[in-house]
């Protein structure tokens, strides 16, 4: 059904959405239109081709090619003068960031958290239905402009901080279709529409601030990847005649392959790139994706056991600070994730423990910076690397040169003592059912345990399942992961959620469950979830 858009604004163009969402009028101008479409243009065919590449390499790495440095790009590696663009302004301190959906109360709370940056998330953290897409562009706009509120019967929610967080807007990945907006009939790639309507509308706002357009890139997988991005944002500048080189972008290094390219994803970007971040969850996810039918040698244990401190990460982490050091940009870490429970103090006081001794370790192994999912995290990470970095905006200047290049410790996966348990196998089912009932109601961002999920989080719990019964792993108490065993532990978990009126528990148990057990295994669990209950 076609609502909103008069057809004759672009011929090609149109909209298959059941409602007018909320501001749409705001954002789907006829101008607006046109420069997405002429976007997607550019990276339609091309991206296409790059999903089928993906598709290929993984095939590879699971019939026993292990990925390695590429040859054909060693002199990208081995050339020491090229570097990345200049930090640009609002990006040169970036110790503290906050991430986060665009969800207008959530907004509102990164922009007074106090944090230097704000990652506004239109991906994993962000359901994409539409009316979330609309308003999480709605409020971005609002956002810039200083005019962002919102009022409920209990509060009200204003900015107040004197400075607000730089933004940072995470589009869509490469593998999204924008299944409400069409192209010659043929559905927008997402990550296009999401960066191009807040391109649009906000570039020469942002200027004119002097903080911005910044971009979070997501899901990359190789260095042409981040050619294409590169190709869009020369494009899109050219389009509004903003100067090339205005747009930086981090690239999450997010993904097994992308962890053999780092240096080659910063030179593709070279004018445009603000360096990279250690997407450590979606990067668990993505070595269990591309090693899942490698056998038992390949498995990864308990997601609780799987440490930044295990060989694997630890080399993973500090080739990322060498590689984007080496080249004069930013090198970002990871998440902490921990929500405190004011009910419950002794609980708080142990994660923030933990959180400061993983933000210690991150600074002291020359990240610039890390993230956090709280804003009551934010003074917890700022202290630490406030001790490392003193009056310094960032630590770049220290080089790693005692950091060698090594592609088999990236994926040497032993971690000595680790074992999947029965308590692992029970918190990935129930975290996974918790997360996508509260997604297909519409939360991307959600709360469980104490701990802020997203998307990657719903992934990790659904591959380990698969992984371990397509292994054939026996549990530390002597359980077989098998389909029936795994059916008696679904239904355990099940009666024990706490059901309420208009939940989605059942859906989200049948959606997990058949990802989880299915016989192939499905590359994403988001577009299946998409497909069936929100395009």
């Amino acid at each position: 059904m076609t609502q909103g858009i008069d057809p004759e604004i672009n011929p090609r163009f149109s909209k298959q959405a059941p409602t007018v969402a909320p501001g749409e009028e705001q954002i789907l101008t006829p101008a607006a239109i046109d420069f997405i479409v002429e976007l997607n243009d550019v990276a339609t065919g091309r991206r296409d081709e790059l999903l089928a590449a993906r598709r290929a390499r993984r095939e590879a790495i699971s019939q026993g090619s292990d990925p390695t440095f590429l040859p054909e790009t060693a002199h990208i590696r081995a050339d020491q003068d090229w570097t990345g663009a200049p930090l640009a302004p609002g990006l040169e301190d970036r110790r503290v960031e906050i991430t986060g959906p665009t969800e207008r109360k959530m907004t509102i709370n990164a922009l007074n958290s106090g944090a230097l940056t704000w990652l506004a998330d239109l991906e994993d953290a962000n359901q994409p239905a539409w009316e979330n897409m609309i308003g999480g562009q709605l409020n971005l706009f609002e956002a810039i402009r200083g005019t962002i509120e919102l009022t409920t019967p209990e509060k009200e929610y204003r900015v107040t901080a004197e400075r607000t967080p730089t933004i940072i807007v995470r589009p869509r990945g490469w593998h999204y279709d924008e299944k409400h907006l069409f192209v010659d009939g043929k559905p927008m790639v997402a990550g296009v529409v999401d960066f191009g309507l807040y391109f649009f509308h906000n570039a020469k706002a942002l200027m004119r601030r002097g903080r911005g357009p910044y971009f979070y890139l997501p899901k990359t997988e190789s260095h042409l990847e981040a050619r294409l991005w590169n190709d869009l944002f020369i494009k899109a500048q050219d389009l509004l005649g903003i100067p090339r080189g205005t747009i930086r972008a981090t690239v999450l290094i997010e993904t097994i392959t992308a962890a053999f390219e780092m240096e080659e994803i910063l030179y593709e970007l070279r004018t445009h790139s603000s360096g990279l971040n250690a997407g450590r969850w979606d990067y668990l996810f993505s070595i269990i994706k591309n090693y899942r039918d490698r056998g038992t040698d390949f498995v990864l244990p308990d997601r609780a056991q799987v440490t930044m401190t295990a060989p694997f990460m630890r080399s993973y982490t500090e080739q990322l600070v060498r590689a984007c050091h080496r080249r004069g940009v930013s090198a970002m870490g990871g998440m902490a994730a921990f929500i405190p429970n004011r009910r419950k103090p002794e609980v708080t006081e142990n994660a923030l423990a933990k959180v400061r001794d993983d933000k210690t370790r991150e600074a002291n192994d020359g990240f610039d910076g890390s993230w956090v999912a709280h804003p009551d995290l934010v003074p917890v990470c700022k202290e630490v690397f406030d001790a490392k970095l003193g009056d310094k905006p960032n630590q770049i200047d220290r080089r790693r040169f005692d950091v060698i290049p090594d592609d088999e410790a990236l994926i040497d996966l032993a971690i000595p003592g680790s074992s999947v348990t029965d308590a692992g196998v029970r918190t990935n089912i129930d975290v996974g059912i918790r997360y996508i009932e509260a997604w297909l109601r519409g939360n991307g961002a959600v709360a469980i345990h104490d701990l802020m999920e997203d998307a990657a989080t719903a992934e990790i719990s659904r591959s380990q399942i698969w992984q371990w019964r397509n292994a054939g792993v026996t549990t530390a108490e002597g359980n077989a992961v098998t389909t029936e065993w795994l059916g008696e532990v679904f239904d355990e978990v099940f009666s024990s959620l706490e059901r309420f009126d208009g939940d989605r528990y059942d859906d989200a148990r049948g959606l997990f469950q058949e990802v989880a057990l299915a016989d192939e295994y499905p590359d994403f669990l988001t577009l299946p979830a998409y497909d069936r209950y929100v395009a």
